[in-house]
């Protein structure tokens, strides 16, 4: 039973940090990183992520810039860049890339926000599965007779628990995201 739980804890905050990971992504006005980590640059055939193939730091508040170890590969990380959905034309001086984030409108916040509340759901949605499927686990066994009433019982208010705490979280963290969008 304990690892039943420890394995339907684990899922939830895989969820988790999958969803803190997506809402780095997106894109609130200032310059992250973390906005390229999908653009895959192609180098000599093989895709590859551009914080592989560069530096890529935050100058201000706006701006990132990109650095490329082999200055060769300039050209074809502005060309993946541009192909992506990051959708900032990148400046190119030669030697490095410059993306500057402009100040997001009203109405490209309230779309963020849209955006952020679907990935939030998404998460619950992934949150509920693990519960689900820890709950057929619990029956499955309590049919061959491993488990009694009373710790299926048990099993399902601990999972249950465990469900409200990270959907708790996940409204937690949505709100302060949306917070912060529209106080840029």
């Amino acid at each position: 039973m304990k690892d039943l739980m420890n394995t339907v804890e684990d899922k939830m905050i895989k969820a988790i940090s999958r969803l803190e990971h997506e809402f780095a992504a997106v894109r609130a006005g200032r310059a992250n990183p973390a906005v390229l980590d999908k653009v895959q640059v192609d180098y000599y055939g093989v895709p590859t992520p551009i914080q592989q193939m560069a530096a890529v730091s935050v100058s201000e508040a706006r701006i990132l810039v990109i650095q490329p170890w082999d200055v060769s590969t300039l050209k074809a990380i502005e060309k993946a860049i541009l192909a992506s959905d990051v959708g900032i034309t990148p400046t190119n001086d030669g030697k490095v890339l410059r993306l500057a984030f402009p100040q997001p409108t009203e109405d490209r916040r309230k779309e963020l926000c849209k955006e952020v509340k679907k990935l939030g759901e998404e998460t619950k949605v992934a949150v509920r599965n693990a519960r689900r499927d820890a709950l057929e686990k619990m029956k499955a066994k309590k049919k061959a007779g491993e488990l009694t009433e009373d710790d299926v019982k048990d099993g399902e208010k601990k999972v249950q628990k465990l469900t409200d705490k990270y959907c708790d979280l996940i409204d937690t963290m949505v709100k302060e995201k949306d917070q912060e969008i529209m106080s840029i």
